[in-house]
């Protein structure tokens, strides 16, 4: 039995909680329990270290304070030797000095799309949906990608390609890749951004994205659906995004259901992109809040795995690859847990 720190900070909220790790076994998922977690407003605080040493008294007043192995925490920025700035929060956050200041053993800081990676190690099978079942082989590279307010990618490789056991994870800054339009409509939702948005190119985030969804909307509610009386309806909603693909999954909104095609279909070729790169027979996973909330789209039809698949001449190459959508949100704070265990 092993205890952890884990972590999971945002510009808005943080996540912390200790986790006891029960069992690690090559190619199954790490049993997991939760024995203390607060969220806290990220902006009520001066920098991380408080926030952490608060943590860990009210820990110790509500389990006690068992021997912790270590931490782990998954931060939405660039890591560079363990140390990283939050612009957002104006904190700075060094992991060795962090280690001290909390008298861990150690922390480890990774981003918060690498705690993703970790966090498909964590999870039953049950908190997945299979689109593709392929033909799983663990000492092959393993695939996540996943839409959410941007467009997070990272990968896994074995560190034994004889067992498939041992993955490292890497960071990727993947969703920052070109856009790429296939059809007429597709040309002129990039120029359209292009103009809209002032810049000189098209990263695939700006499409594939809850704001994706949002600017494929604006878009056909500009340039295709001017005059329909509903067109803009749902821009004045709290979440616009959500109201929009809701409004697609329901079918009763033309502009809804254009917008999440044109998105689905940005979506599948995005998915089978990294696929051609990575080859990841040992699975690509669909993460991020967008996938599992639109299931139905995703599943409905063969609009995402027909993206997925058609890659020319080497179409085929991608019929074994696993692919699954994670369904549990949780993925990315448990994933802190699951390095902090592998990090000892």
């Amino acid at each position: 039995m092993t205890v952890v720190f884990a972590g999971d900070i945002g510009g808005t909220k943080t996540i912390l909680r200790l986790v006891r790790i029960e069992n690690v076994v090559p190619n199954a998922p790490i049993a997991l329990e939760t024995l203390h977690e607060t969220t806290y407003s990220s902006q009520d605080y001066p920098d991380f270290t408080p926030m952490a040493q608060q943590f860990l008294a009210s820990a110790s007043s509500a389990v006690g304070m068992p021997m912790i192995a270590g931490g782990c925490l998954g931060i939405a920025g660039p890591v560079v030797a363990n140390r990283v700035e939050l612009t957002n929060l104006s904190w700075t956050i060094d992991g060795h000095q962090l280690a001290h200041d909390l008298h861990l053993p150690f922390m480890t800081l990774i981003n918060d799309f690498a705690a993703v990676g970790y966090g498909i190690f964590g999870l039953p099978t049950s908190a997945f949906k299979t689109l593709q079942a392929g033909q799983v082989d663990r000492t092959k590279p393993i695939a996540v990608l996943g839409a959410g307010t941007g467009l997070g990618e990272c990968f896994l490789m074995p560190a034994n390609t004889t067992t498939g056991s041992n993955y490292a994870v890497g960071a990727s800054e993947g969703g920052h890749v070109e856009y790429a339009p296939t059809t007429p409509l597709e040309f002129e939702l990039a120029d359209y951004i292009r103009t809209t948005a002032q810049v000189d190119r098209v990263s695939l985030e700006r499409v594939v994205s809850g704001s994706g969804i949002l600017t494929i909307y604006q878009f056909l509610c500009d340039r295709k659906f001017a005059h329909d009386p509903v067109a803009g309806r749902y821009l004045d909603s709290t979440t616009p995004a959500a109201a929009v693909s809701q409004a697609a999954i329901v079918g009763d909104d033309a502009i809804a259901v254009q917008t999440m095609e044109l998105f689905i279909d940005a979506y599948g070729r995005a998915a089978g992109d990294l696929a051609l790169h990575l080859l990841p027979y040992g699975g690509l996973y669909i993460a991020g809040g967008v996938a599992a909330k639109n299931l139905p789209l995703l599943e409905a039809g063969d609009r995402f795995l027909k993206g997925f698949r058609q890659k020319g001449r080497v179409s085929s190459v991608l019929d074994a690859v696993p692919l699954h959508v994670v369904l549990d949100a949780d993925v990315g704070a448990i994933g802190s847990a699951v390095c902090a265990v592998l990090s000892r």
